[in-house]
């Protein structure tokens, strides 16, 4: 009887153990697979989890809001410990994340801020606002480079979707560089077709932004030349492209005009090296990653995570503790040394 008690206590004892050994486990919600960057993102965050010995529960919602809705309450019912989320659309999680809060489960804003919540601790994401005004400096530098005695320059501008709060810093960096240019008369927009309420593309869907492209060259270019394009994104800049082809652009003596990016994709690389698309803003998803890892490490240890802006991203609620990491612009100067030179990119994937 001694034995099978001291047998039992025993057993209870190493159950105890190896519960208590359970790895702590990370909700990751991203919006799409659709996009090469959000697989990246959502790979390089379990990889990363996994490597500091944290279970990751990785989920894509295909850009349905409901869908991701469900997603992130399915994980919160399960216990997550920390939910990581990309949001579809940045203002529809509150309720979502006052059940969080009740279940003690801590969020963070991953790449686009989440509004409209008391319930958001962290934000990781790049500096936004300077992804903006990268993208029209190329632009320019476009502009300069292969247009010089064409001035005043036919530019055209596209946003990202209006209910992501980073397009609306893209577009207002881009355009702390292209209004003062504008006021000059350096660069006119014939469509006069400006302001994110204009120019926002829904759920950065490249065809909306081809669709676009072609109504702009229909109605203001039969009789002028277009020579630039901002676009915040490589999906619509694909799109972009592909309008801008239709119509002769790029062939004969019409020269491409210029068209800037964000995320550097495969595709757009490989646009960029063939003298298409000018330039792509990369965002190394890898760091991005590593900044979450240590915010999630330090919160569950009961820790101040590393932060380094307490004062840009208000979200309606709060103004959200944030951590901003460097953007680079990448065009057929740098390519090589910054994508394939750091290891983000083999050079099979560019060929």
């Amino acid at each position: 009887m001694k034995f099978t008690t001291a047998a039992i206590a025993l057993a209870i004892g190493v159950s105890g153990l190896a519960f208590g050994a359970m790895a702590e486990t990370v909700g990751i919600s991203m919006p799409t697979k659709s996009s090469a960057r959000w697989i990246d993102d959502g790979n390089n965050m379990v990889k990363q989890f996994q490597e500091a010995g944290y279970e990751t529960d990785l989920q894509y919602a295909e850009d349905d809001i409901p869908n991701q809705l469900a997603q992130v309450e399915n994980m919160i019912t399960k216990g997550v410990n920390v939910l990581v989320i990309a949001a579809i659309d940045g203002t529809t999680l509150s309720n979502a994340l006052a059940n969080a809060k009740a279940a003690d489960i801590k969020v963070i804003a991953y790449d686009r801020l989440i509004r409209d919540t008391p319930d958001v601790d962290y934000y990781a994401t790049f500096d936004n606002f300077k992804v903006g005004v990268q993208q029209a400096n190329t632009l320019v530098q476009g502009l300069e480079e292969r247009f010089p005695d064409e001035k005043p320059w036919n530019v055209e501008l596209f946003g990202g979707s209006p209910d992501d709060n980073n397009a609306y810093f893209f577009y207002d960096g881009a355009m702390s560089v292209l209004q003062p240019l504008i006021d000059a008369g350096d660069v006119v927009i014939p469509s006069g077709q400006m302001g994110m309420d204009t120019v926002g593309t829904l759920r950065w869907d490249p065809a909306t932004a081809q669709s676009r492209m072609d109504n702009l060259l229909s109605a203001n270019y039969t009789d002028k030349t277009l020579h630039g394009v901002l676009s915040p994104y490589d999906g619509l800049s694909i799109g972009i492209l592909s309008s801008l082809k239709g119509v002769g652009y790029g062939s004969g003596d019409l020269a491409m005009p210029i068209v800037s990016g964000q995320d550097a994709e495969v595709q757009s690389v490989k646009s960029i090296v063939a003298g298409e698309q000018y330039a792509t803003i990369f965002k190394d998803t890898r760091e991005l990653a590593k900044v979450t890892v240590g915010m999630v490490d330090a919160m569950l240890k009961g820790e101040e995570p590393e932060i380094n802006d307490t004062e840009t991203y208000d979200n309606g609620v709060k103004v959200v503790p944030s951590y901003l990491l460097e953007p680079l612009p990448v065009d057929s100067s740098n390519w090589e040394e910054v994508l394939i030179g750091s290891g983000y990119y083999s050079e099979d994937q560019l060929k």
